[in-house]
């Protein structure tokens, strides 16, 4: 395990927001829209962080097209006992997902507080036990259940999704704005879709553009976690159940997320620097 793994639990951000017992770090991986790919990083994210040796939950916050069920193949109802539910596990992950308790193809007709009170009891009505990291797979965008989730949750950073294209650019900016505003780290940029190497000639395509998101990050004065790339293989292990971290941890593709894994586990561990705070100045 990493050495930090067993250091003393450190403060969850620098928010108002409520922290979960037994949880040292809440992180929030969101993207301005849907579609880029927000849920399988968060899923292979949150298990390169438990080949790391450290102790991950997953939490899946997207209300109105939970995900994760389908990632991991999990489709069981949670167990209930002394009134907290109990996560499901899969490779070593805690995971809970609003997937498990609604029938498959429900359609989740809910406004801001229902979702907010669903929200509110996958945190703090699930036995998460002690956990170093709980990777927050959020709902994409920044609607009011997202800002909600932000203000109320010590969350002690965000990872941010995009691909490389200017319209998800565009909405990723959103995000980050969202949670500087409440005073949220940014813990870093995921470019997703990068690019795609074909299987047979080993050519090199940049189908959405290529460096949009790294650039991006530098303007805004964030780190640059890594780039993930288009390939059949991440697709096809994450329909299957198996996401590509679990399936097939020696390959390039596993590697990669574990290498963004280790950064935001380093960020963590040195404390993500917030917003400063003002400097309040009298004149007489």
């Amino acid at each position: 395990a990493p050495a930090g793994a067993s250091a003393p639990p450190r403060p969850q951000g620098q928010g108002n927001g409520v922290g979960v017992p037994g949880v040292r770090h809440i992180v929030a991986v969101a993207s301005g829209k849907s579609g880029v790919g927000k849920s399988t990083t968060a899923a292979n994210v949150a298990l390169a962080l438990v080949k790391q040796g450290l102790r991950v939950g997953l939490m899946d916050a997207d209300v109105y097209g939970p995900s994760v069920p389908t990632l991991f193949g999990l489709h069981e109802r949670p167990d209930v006992e002394n009134k907290m539910m109990k996560p499901l596990e899969a490779h070593g992950l805690r995971i809970m997902s609003i997937g498990f308790l609604v029938e498959e193809g429900t359609a989740m007709i809910w406004r801001g507080p229902m979702v907010m009170s669903a929200l509110t009891q996958m945190l703090n009505e699930v036995s998460w036990g002690e956990l170093d990291v709980l990777v927050v797979d959020m709902p994409p965008g920044t609607g009011d259940a997202q800002l909600t989730m932000a203000q109320r949750v010590r969350l002690s950073g965000a990872v941010i999704v995009s691909t490389p294209q200017d319209l998800a650019l565009a909405d990723a900016r959103r995000g980050v704005a969202m949670f500087q505003k409440v005073d949220v780290p940014i813990l870093g940029v995921v470019e997703n879709m990068s690019y795609f190497c074909c299987p047979n000639c080993g050519h090199r395509e940049s189908l959405f553009g290529h460096g949009g998101a790294r650039a991006e990050a530098a303007k805004m004065g964030a780190p640059f976690l890594g780039e993930i790339p288009l390939a059949t293989e991440i697709r096809a292990t994450s329909d299957s159940g198996a996401p590509i971290v679990a399936s097939a941890p020696e390959s390039e593709h596993a590697r990669a997320y574990g290498r963004i894994a280790e950064a935001i586990w380093t960020r963590l561990s040195r404390g993500a620097p917030g917003r400063t705070p003002p400097r309040i100045v009298i004149e007489r």
